[in-house]
């Protein structure tokens, strides 16, 4: 189960946060199966309290101080899931469960993604996506809370943990590369866009073309397909994206042009780097990223690609699991 708990972002947008609790076995297929057969995705999903979690956040104080604890049951530790370019908090799903078993799990749909608000292309700067990551762990009662993204997420999350320490105790940075990827490598996304067949017909159009028949897919990867279904929704002549492209190409223009190396050194909690073997992030950068970080560590999954939370998910989490463990232990 999931609800949705609105978060006041950067210069008030509007974001949703999405808390998980795990659904119970026999029910579980009913809510991951809506009507007419559509995948289940939070924003689909009536508000309601997630069974397992307490009623009220529970509020965390900064490392030395004791924490305001609710009077309710359930998990204390904090997790913030982040999405990459293009995703939504629905993308953690599977992993967000899994984790509310032990923690208070929230995935956050950031700016211009998901439900949360879509600003105009001027809004979508790193400074702003940092200020909602920190706006989200403060309004919830989060902090210090353990950060893991995915892609851009990733970024925004050692961005968030270079800035405010106080609010990060470990990071988990998933598949995104530090070093400056170049004009060339926008140039190449504004052309991807350009292919793409909107609308979609069906959600199995969607799943077909980002699964198989996209130019950019090596072999066919039906994970990929789902994970693009997921972002769909119905509009009168079709499928289309929730987000407008145009406001993806600003947002990744805002990081793509530079390095973040510095950042990265900056950060002083524990922190994961995880790759799939078959990712964007190659492993000798991924090891030098290990080295620069003062406290890194590091994991690779094999058969996964840059989706490695949705390629391998049993994989991924028995290398984040034990991550998890050492940094929130009691």
């Amino acid at each position: 189960m999931a609800r949705r708990i609105d978060v006041n972002g950067a210069d008030g947008v509007r974001l949703a946060a999405w808390e998980f609790a795990e659904a119970p076995e026999a029910g579980r297929r009913a809510v991951e199966v809506a009507a007419h057969g559509r995948p289940f995705v939070p924003a689909q999903a009536e508000p309601a309290e997630p069974v397992g979690l307490p009623a009220r956040p529970e509020r965390l104080g900064p490392p030395g101080r004791p924490a305001e604890r609710s009077a309710g049951p359930g998990p204390s530790a904090g997790v913030l899931l982040l999405h990459g370019l293009m995703g939504r908090a629905s993308h953690w799903a599977d992993t967000a469960r899994w984790l509310s078993g032990r923690y208070r799990a929230v995935a956050l749909d950031q700016r211009g993604h998901g439900l949360s608000e879509k600003p105009p292309r001027a809004a979508h700067t790193r400074e702003a996506y940092v200020e909602d990551a920190a706006a989200a762990v403060e309004q919830l009662g989060l902090g210090p809370v353990v950060v893991v993204g995915h892609g851009m997420g990733a970024l925004t999350g050692w961005q968030l943990a270079a800035e405010r320490p106080d609010l990060v105790r470990g990071l988990v940075v998933c598949d995104m590369r530090a070093s400056a990827l170049g004009a060339a490598s926008q140039r190449e996304w504004e052309d991807w866009f350009r292919t793409w067949p909107v609308p979609f017909a069906t959600l199995a159009d969607v799943r077909r073309w980002f699964g198989a028949d996209d130019p950019w897919v090596d072999r066919p990867n039906p994970a990929r397909g789902e994970f693009y279904a997921e972002v769909m929704h119905e509009c009168a002549d079709g499928w289309r994206p929730l987000f407008e492209p145009e406001e993806m190409l600003a947002s990744r223009e805002t990081w793509v042009y530079d390095a973040h190396w510095e950042e990265l050194a900056q950060v002083r909690c524990p922190a994961l780097v995880v790759r799939g073997l078959d990712g964007e992030l190659g492993r000798a950068e991924a090891q030098e990223m290990v080295r620069v970080l003062p406290y890194g560590q590091y994991a690779e999954v094999a058969d996964a690609g840059h989706l490695v939370h949705y390629d391998q998910p049993e994989a991924w989490r028995a290398v984040v699991a034990p991550f998890l463990e050492t940094v929130l232990a009691p």
